[in-house]
């Protein structure tokens, strides 16, 4: 008889523990300050973006895989914030991860991304979001290459490219 009954209260037990952590994660604030001149409705982003950008941008949403214009850009230069141009990742770092999103190792300054806990669908993930706006970028997770160990996945829709201007 006990035994059947532990059986019966373990498997409860860990789903109160996890369904409690869960509501405290959920209750944890970013401490990033926006620029308050990307203080923009969601009106005006709706305006300025298409529909998938306001979805990733602003919905924290996700592009398809193998989708995006940038996973496979194998050009020189500066990926950009679609939202508010802010440079963030420069293709020197950005590395074929076979995910289908483009993906780097590094941003061109850390000041220029935010990195949040993320706890949507029941995992816990670092999401990545432009320093200057607030816009989603993709996820950043420990399994990239040296000399960072970091892949910073991210969604197409959520960069503009300026290509490199070759120096005569």
């Amino acid at each position: 008889m006990p035994y059947k009954l532990i059986h019966r209260v373990i498997p409860l037990i860990s789903l109160f523990g996890w369904l409690i952590s869960c509501s405290q994660a959920q209750e944890v604030k970013s401490n990033r300050s926006i620029d308050t001149q990307w203080n923009v409705t969601e009106s005006e982003w709706k305006n300025k973006l298409t529909e998938l950008e306001y979805y990733v941008l602003r919905e924290k949403g996700t592009e398809p895989a193998f989708s995006g214009i940038y996973w496979d850009n194998k050009e020189k230069g500066i990926y950009r914030c679609k939202a508010c141009q802010l440079a963030l990742f420069s293709s020197d770092t950005k590395y074929k991860s076979g995910t289908g999103w483009p993906s780097f190792w590094e941003p061109m300054n850390s000041k220029n991304i935010t990195e949040e806990k993320d706890f949507a669908f029941g995992i816990i993930r670092t999401e990545v979001v432009c320093s200057r706006c607030g816009g989603h970028l993709g996820h950043v997770f420990p399994d990239g290459p040296k000399p960072t160990g970091l892949r910073y996945c991210l969604n197409s829709a959520a960069l503009d490219f300026e290509i490199e201007k070759i120096k005569k």
